[in-house]
């Protein structure tokens, strides 16, 4: 069933999650970080005041390695049961959230030196043994000095195709960072945004994990507008920005009402030149998953509120508890936006992916 799928529909899946453990990572750190690992016991902190409440947790539980080591830390078990089974052209990995060095709230030089640990680590183990991946550049974000070296080490390789920002409480449009919008622009690279364990307002979190996963799209509502009231894509012009794990239904509301406070208070930010609706149509685009459960006609609805059917690209989020298959998660809408929400408009956003085979 999934093979002849396949040979009819490309997939880009924009949010694959490899993992590392911090033992993977050893190789390659040197001292002191690796003795603080293997002499300390340390971790990097969590944020969430519960756990995931799924079967197995965060992930399914029936992607958990056969061999006992956690879901997404071994690349032939991933091949056999997403990239063989599904029968993806592409899928971009994203990282598993532990360590997430731009997430650190302290000891910035032990972010600096993870990031670069982790970029060595999946070049070397994933990006170089399957021509199907694709992989995002971690980065220590609260140094942006260390984060633009880091991003002009390992940005030119070639399965490098994102810089990963994780959303938490840092609004990213802020010019202290710009410095890092311009080094992807220049290795062009997309800036990738994936929620790590954000507040959903500044502050504090909700009292359930059903209410914070409920309303994720607040978090990337926010940094989204931080990301076009600061200006950021007038300063940028060429830089794209994927959100990842949300879903797309937010989109509509949001961009009216951005529309809205922009045609009433656009003095206050001069430098934006644009209606956010069209910027957005421009520079951003959002992932499908986790899906919400929609008729044909309520999709197409949605579609159409947005102005423009280029802004949608698929994403499994494998292998969470909440992976998406591509071949349930939609309802059918037809051939030609099916090719652009399962590929085409993947492949027209990051520029270093192939281009589509003239069989396909």
């Amino acid at each position: 069933m999934a093979a002849s799928k396949q040979q009819k529909r490309p997939i880009i899946d924009m949010d694959i999650h490899e993992r590392a453990t911090y033992n993977d990572l050893l190789p390659y750190l040197d001292n002191p970080w690796k003795r603080y690992i293997t002499d300390s016991n340390w971790v990097q902190e969590k944020h969430l005041p519960y756990p995931i409440p799924g079967a197995a947790g965060l992930d399914r539980a029936d992607a958990k390695v056969p061999d006992g080591r956690p879901a997404g830390n071994d690349l032939s078990f991933m091949q056999q049961q997403l990239l063989d089974d599904v029968g993806h052209e592409a899928g971009i990995l994203t990282g598993a959230g532990d360590p997430s060095p731009s997430s650190m709230n302290g000891w910035y030089e032990m972010a600096v030196a993870l990031a670069t640990a982790y970029n060595d680590w999946v070049i070397e183990n994933w990006l170089e043994k399957d021509d199907r991946l694709y992989g995002s550049v971690h980065v220590a974000a609260q140094n942006p000095e260390s984060a633009v070296r880091e991003i002009e080490r390992v940005g030119s390789h070639p399965k490098m195709v994102q810089v990963l920002l994780p959303i938490d409480n840092r609004p990213w449009g802020d010019p202290y960072y710009h410095p890092i919008f311009e080094a992807a622009e220049r290795y062009n690279l997309v800036i990738g945004m994936h929620h790590q364990e954000p507040p959903n307002y500044f502050g504090n979190f909700p009292r359930y994990f059903v209410e914070w996963h409920s309303v994720m799209p607040n978090t990337h509502m926010i940094q989204i507008s931080s990301m076009i009231f600061n200006g950021v894509f007038e300063k940028y012009p060429n830089l794209k920005l994927a959100m990842i794990e949300a879903g797309f239904t937010y989109i509509p509301a949001f961009i009216r009402k951005m529309d809205q406070q922009y045609k009433e208070l656009r003095h206050e930010v001069p430098w934006v030149k644009r209606m956010p609706s069209d910027i957005v149509k421009d520079h951003v685009r959002v992932t499908t998953q986790p899906v919400d459960e929609l008729t044909r006609d309520e999709f197409l609805k949605f579609i159409d509120l947005m102005g423009s059917d280029e802004i949608v690209c698929f994403s499994t989020d494998y292998p969470h508890w909440d992976y998406d298959s591509p071949f349930r998660a939609l309802p059918p809408l037809g051939e030609e936006l099916e090719k652009k929400i399962f590929a085409e408009n993947a492949r027209k956003l990051y520029p270093k992916l192939p281009e589509r085979k003239a069989t396909q």
